[in-house]
């Protein structure tokens, strides 16, 4: 399966998709530690891709998305942005907002 038919399908089968380093219980960088104690904060259900387990999908994601960096926080596929925009979505209560609207929390 091509990489960008593989990040569609998570995309699909999942509301709320956090591609990062390492997984949600076990980080392997700060910036998505960060993205995902927000969403565990806000009691999000969400799916966690470790993008270090394939270097396809590392590199597939940041094509996908046309954004640099990982984390990358998807919500019923579309993508919201990184760790940076994400900690200030939450900062202001967008993120919240943003959910609510969605039905996720």
């Amino acid at each position: 399966m091509e990489v960008k038919e593989k990040i569609k399908e998570i995309l699909e089968n999942n509301d709320v998709c956090l591609f990062m380093k390492g997984t949600a219980n076990a980080p392997q960088c700060g910036f998505s530690s960060a993205v995902a104690n927000v969403l565990k904060h806000l009691k999000v259900n969400f799916k966690d891709i470790n993008v270090l387990e394939d270097e396809n999908l590392r590199q597939g994601i940041k094509d996908f998305s046309d954004w640099p960096t990982i984390p990358q926080l998807y919500i019923k596929n579309e993508f919201i942005g990184g760790c940076d925009i994400i900690k200030e979505m939450f900062e202001k209560g967008e993120l919240k907002s943003l959910l609510q609207e969605k039905n996720l929390i």
